[in-house]
């Protein structure tokens, strides 16, 4: 399968290449609204999994050429840019093509991190409204912390949760993220619980500050 990560050059972005690129034997495009930017960092992931003795093929391109030339297309923005970048790579998607989104809105004041909702809801909701037709939404990745992410020694041992309504897509991106050694895909049911696993990040965020945790994630049992 061949993924594309848009805001690969980001955080994220780059926790979920070097995961897919050393777990998986999956094509991983990298994104960027810079396409020499996506094109080095594309490069420097694969020395990264070079150095490891892994060989992985990863490319970078605009996030338009990305997308036309993935079936699962991650969004791995801020939930203030994701609506616009949904609407700059529509004409590239096919139907059948999954978009993933893994965004939050959060806010930070004096007594930590918030959860703030688009309009819609949910940043998960804003890019249902936003894709086309024909193109499944599912919301994922949400809890990950991108520096464990990105830390090859880091073993998982975590879980996300994955929220859709179609359950063809939902179970394309739990393969997906099982793939990914340590990494469970927990079914949290349809767009309309996006809000509640969203809150999720913010929670993370505070729990981690407060009690000196570094990058700390959910498992469930």
């Amino acid at each position: 399968m061949r993924i594309a990560i848009l805001g690969g050059t980001g955080d994220l972005g780059e926790g979920l290449a070097l995961r897919w690129g050393y777990h998986s034997h999956h094509d991983v495009v990298i994104g960027s609204r810079d396409p020499d930017a996506a094109h080095d960092a594309a490069d420097a992931y694969e020395t990264r999994l070079e150095s490891r003795d892994r060989s992985a093929k990863l490319t970078g391109f605009e996030n338009g050429m990305a997308a036309d030339r993935a079936d699962v297309v991650v969004l791995a923005v801020p939930p203030y840019h994701v609506a616009d970048v949904v609407d700059a790579v529509a004409d590239r998607l096919d139907d059948g093509d999954v978009l993933v989104t893994p965004a939050a809105g959060i806010t930070h004041d004096a007594d930590g991190a918030h959860h703030h909702p688009p309009a819609a809801g949910s940043v998960t909701a804003l890019v249902a409204d936003a894709a086309s037709d024909g193109v499944p939404v599912v919301g994922a990745f949400h809890s990950l912390a991108a520096g464990r992410l990105a830390d090859l020694d880091a073993d998982l041992g975590i879980d996300t949760l994955l929220v859709g309504d179609d359950e063809g897509a939902k179970d394309t991106v739990a393969g997906l993220a099982e793939d990914v050694e340590g990494l469970r895909a927990v079914d949290a049911g349809g767009l309309a619980n996006a809000a509640e696993v969203e809150a999720l990040a913010p929670l993370l965020i505070n729990v981690g500050a407060r009690n000196e945790l570094a990058d700390p994630g959910v498992r469930f049992r």
